[in-house]
């Protein structure tokens, strides 16, 4: 069958430089919806797009030893870098690997060890953390035990955290401060900070994360109500860092983060939000329904420059650009 490709032309001028944590490596960049395939692999057509956008580079994240393994190869085919560690969700793998959990354990580390150099780098461990939203996927007695080994990875090879908190913040900051990283980040016991991912919490926990040495990124997902915009505006300069997720934690609407969105001048939302369309009425070359994609960070960074009125937007987005290249240690990135 014969391919269309469209091709978008940027309407204007993108200041500033964008990073992104996401998931390239669902299937749905290679054209499955839920197993089943709807259309032709576009993730070269993605890559186009953020990149358009003001994309410089991205970080994959690894879910599980398997999904680890897959962004480390996407990381080194694309020039990328890549986190390597176990989602809390899924941290029973950790107790069914064949060997047990140390053996699972000794493979993250294995994975790390070979891959602290060159193209396609590991630049965190995660991700890891405790999500007591889906406990029917792992309790959450299993999520502390494999969060808490996890954290020795960081310490052995000085790297940042990438983590995960969902409704578990008492325990989550517990075990963090009981493993010593309960001030700068834990650099005193050998790591290297961290970033609490796709955060959702309240304002209260927004500082005293902060305060405990760690950034703070936000998605879609943590701008769909008046509170979350309120703990996203308590997020002090010099630790933020933005995000996307993709290809969840769209932005819709529905989200408190919609009255913002509407004031994004158009030549931006061509590049942030080109029109999309279903599945099934695939065109190579546009976005597709329902799946979030990098280049939709840039409205992230608008609807903070929005609540930090009076702060412009290219200085919002250099100062998240500063952050992750200091985080994470992506130097070369900063010499470009």
């Amino acid at each position: 069958m014969p391919v269309t490709v469209v091709a978008a032309k940027p309407t204007g001028e993108v200041k500033g430089n964008f990073r992104f944590i996401v998931n390239l490596t669902d299937p749905v960049f290679r054209g499955f919806h839920h197993g089943r395939k709807k259309h032709d692999d576009d993730l070269e057509a993605v890559l186009e797009r953020s990149r358009a956008a003001g994309v410089r580079s991205m970080i994959l994240t690894g879910g599980s030893l398997h999904e680890s393994r897959e962004a480390l190869e996407l990381a080194k085919q694309h020039d990328f870098y890549a986190t390597v560690g176990c989602h809390p969700t899924r941290s029973k793998q950790f107790d069914q690997f064949k060997g047990g959990p140390e053996a699972y354990l000794a493979a993250l580390d294995r994975l790390i060890g070979e891959n602290m150099k060159g193209k396609g780098r590991v630049v965190a461990v995660g991700e890891c953390g405790l999500d007591y939203d889906r406990t029917h996927f792992a309790s959450p007695e299993v999520q502390k035990r494999h969060f808490r080994s996890q954290l020795t990875l960081a310490k052995k090879y000085h790297l940042p955290l990438f983590l995960h908190s969902r409704a578990a913040h008492a325990d989550f900051v517990r075990i963090l401060r009981e493993e010593g990283f309960g001030e700068n980040g834990g650099r005193n016991v050998g790591a290297n900070g961290g970033v609490v991912h796709s955060f959702t919490g309240t304002t209260e926990e927004v500082v005293e994360l902060m305060d405990m040495g760690f950034h703070i990124s936000v998605n879609g997902c943590g701008m769909k109500t008046a509170d979350n915009l309120t703990a996203a505006k308590a997020i002090r300069p010099e630790k933020i860092m933005f995000e996307t997720d993709a290809p969840w934690c769209s932005m819709t609407s529905t989200h408190a983060s919609n009255p913002h969105l509407s004031q994004l001048p158009a030549n931006l939302r061509a590049l942030y939000f080109p029109q999309a369309m279903k599945p099934e009425s695939f065109v190579y070359g546009r976005p597709v329904k329902g799946r979030n994609e990098p280049s939709a960070v840039g409205g992230v960074a608008w609807v903070v420059h929005r609540l930090n009125e009076g702060v412009p937007l290219e200085k919002v987005t250099e100062k998240a650009w500063k952050n992750t290249i200091e985080l994470f240690g992506l130097h070369e990135l900063a010499e470009k």
